[in-house]
């Protein structure tokens, strides 16, 4: 693998590095500017900010240019991703479904009337975006899905219930799978639907998490009418629709370059305690550092395999699975290099770092579970990966 950028890609690079600093909000990344901290504030400025980026051409850098996108090679990509971490620009996670996920499958699977009407909205940050997938007692298992969607002439009714649907409150549309054949396989029964998150008979309640934010939510739907040609690919064939969108969920990140920041502050922290002069410490440290670095070249074999075969396959969840993994052991050592006050709460006055650490280790918990669970991704590895057989 040869890691040098070629010029053009040095210049690309140089590109992005520059538009980004002269267009990121004034005084961002200073101690005098407040950063959105609620989840409806926070929504709001990934709009506005999503359609910054759209304006000055980076939003949806890998779409083809005939759906609004910049038509970018992969490596192009990843490197926009890993300048776009290392300035420290603005999180997108709050309205990400849209762009890193539902535009990427329309693309692949969408009507082109699904294409004209939904992925410019996405594009501009006028339309976001939730995930309809986990349910109770079904969440990493997704082809458990019991939320049910029968087919009355023209249009779906659906009935049942999703769950951990982040920021489902603020959205206006969602990625729903359904079960539309009770009686086929289970990996064959279900359908793939857009639904209008401000149709009659949806319900939501948010989920306060332990991080004390109610990102996510419960999501009820009560006889919802969605009209069928809001349906994506064929009738009872939306598993592999799904596995698109999965695909693109665990795959299509420079996750090494934001844990590479982060381990940079957790070695001043060390610094600043004294922990860094205890040799036992200094090993963790040690090795927190080195799983940081195989993480990055996982992420440039990723883009490389990426480039060779043009899509994301199975091989994200390796991927996934390190960085989600690496990201908690970190915060776990930030957090017990801090002694007693590691049981401080964010915003307490006496917390370290005003309680980073302490949030960080909490929501880093999540990242093993979402977009499908440590084990889900192991299983894949050894299954859709290496070719090993079902355990019996």
């Amino acid at each position: 693998m040869d890691f040098r950028l070629s010029p053009a890609e040095a210049r690309f690079q140089r590109e992005v590095h520059d538009w980004l600093v002269a267009n990121l909000p004034a005084g961002w990344g200073t101690p005098e500017y407040r950063k959105p901290e609620e989840p409806a504030e926070k929504v709001r400025f990934a709009r506005g900010w999503q359609g910054k980026l759209h304006e000055g051409g980076w939003a949806g850098l890998h779409w083809p240019r005939e759906y609004g996108g910049r038509g970018a090679t992969p490596i192009e990509q990843f490197l926009f991703a890993e300048e776009y971490t290392r300035v420290g620009a603005p999180s997108m996670i709050d309205i990400g479904v849209g762009p890193a996920l539902v535009g990427p499958t329309l693309i692949q699977h969408g009507t082109e009337p699904q294409k004209r009407r939904f992925l410019r909205p996405i594009l501009t940050g006028e339309e976001v975006w939730c995930q309809g997938f986990s349910e109770p007692n079904a969440g990493s298992d997704l082809a458990a899905c019991r939320t049910r969607a029968e087919l009355r002439g023209d249009a779906f009714h659906v009935t049942g219930q999703k769950i951990w649907t982040s920021y489902a409150r603020f959205a206006d549309w969602c990625i729903l799978v359904v079960r539309t054949d009770v009686h086929a396989p289970k990996h064959k029964g279900l359908s793939f639907l857009l639904v209008d998150m401000k149709s009659p008979g949806i319900t939501i309640r948010p989920l306060v998490e332990m991080t004390g934010v109610a990102w996510f939510n419960e999501v009820f739907f009560d006889d919802v009418r969605v009209p069928r040609e809001h349906m994506v690919g064929e009738l009872n064939q939306g598993w592999q629709i799904a596995i698109t969108t999965l695909a693109h969920e665990r795959g299509g990140s420079a996750p090494h370059a934001r844990l590479a920041g982060e381990m940079h502050d957790v070695l001043e922290l060390a610094r600043r305690l004294g922990t860094a002069r205890d040799r036992r410490w200094r090993q963790r440290l040690a090795q927190s550092f080195i799983e940081t670095e195989i993480l990055r070249l996982l992420a440039y074999k990723q883009v490389t395999d990426l480039m060779r075969e043009g899509h994301p396959g199975p091989e994200g969840s390796y991927l996934k699975l390190v960085w989600s993994e690496t990201d908690a052991r970190m915060k776990e050592l930030a957090l017990e290099m801090e002694g007693p006050y590691g049981a401080l709460a964010r915003g307490s006055p006496r917390a370290i770092d005003g309680g980073r650490w302490e949030y960080e280790y909490l929501w880093a918990r999540a990242a093993t579970i979402y977009a499908g669970t440590s084990e889900v991704q192991r299983n894949v590895i050894a299954q859709r990966v290496l070719g090993l057989p079902r355990g019996t």
